[in-house]
């Protein structure tokens, strides 16, 4: 039997076959992410299906740790040895299990502070909080409550004293800061967490905001499945001979 002849695809069948534009298939290669083309005698670029492999293994990679650490990663594993080039892929899915866990730990905070919104006695004056306790409690600094406050996330009370006016925060105001470090930490933005607040403050539900967090975590899934379809082409890149 005779050797079988590797296809030769031009730039055009490329990009058909991964749907990125041609010149997405160029600046891809000449980042790196996939080898450079062999090129025809009138120049033109003679790809492999191999390309066609590794382009749609990075798109897999970019949705799931990002575009930047995708090329990085694509790049650095053809030249590195395999041991090197192992620990770098396996070191990938790290921050997706951070979001998840973060996405986790914001859920649990928001259905404790929605069980404790129906259980809770009326606040007594007792119960409130100064800036410098607050901050304490939840690990943050004072300046960042006093941002929180400026965007409208949580509401102190302004007590008159002798030597000046200052913050106190009853439960309403504790509550509004726990969850928003809650979400805060689960990478949640000011509008979407300022969306969230009003949701519980108006609706005593945190529904809405669970359901976001549920959202979340879905799209965490997909990009961990994304992660583990590139990491089988990944690991084919890195054992190739140097």
């Amino acid at each position: 039997m005779g050797r079988t002849e590797t296809a030769v695809l031009t730039v055009t069948a490329v990009a058909r076959a991964t749907g990125y534009s041609l010149q997405q298939v160029r600046d891809l290669e000449r980042l790196g992410v996939v080898p450079a083309a062999a090129r025809a005698s009138n120049g033109y670029r003679q790809f492999a299906p191999d390309h066609v492999r590794d382009l749609r293994a990075y798109r897999d990679l970019a949705y799931a740790v990002g575009p930047v650490e995708a090329r990085r990663t694509m790049s650095a594993i053809r030249s590195l040895p395999l041991a090197d080039a192992a620990a770098l892929v396996c070191a990938l899915p790290v921050r997706l299990n951070q979001e998840r866990e973060q996405a986790l730990a914001a859920r649990a905070a928001l259905q404790a502070i929605g069980t404790e919104a129906a259980t809770d006695a009326e606040p007594v004056a007792a119960d409130a909080m100064t800036i410098t306790e607050l901050s304490r409690a939840l690990g943050l600094r004072a300046s960042t409550l006093r941002f929180w406050e400026q965007a409208g996330l949580i509401t102190p009370d302004r007590v008159r004293t002798r030597s000046g006016t200052h913050r106190r925060y009853p439960l309403a105001a504790i509550r509004d800061a726990r969850i928003t470090t809650a979400l805060r930490a689960a990478g949640y933005g000011i509008p979407e967490v300022q969306r969230a607040i009003t949701a519980i403050r108006d609706l005593r539900d945190v529904s809405h905001s669970l359901a976001a967090l549920d959202d979340r975590l879905h799209t965490i899934a997909q990009r961990e499945l994304a992660f583990l379809r590139a990491a089988a082409i990944l690991a084919e890149i890195a054992s190739a001979p140097l």
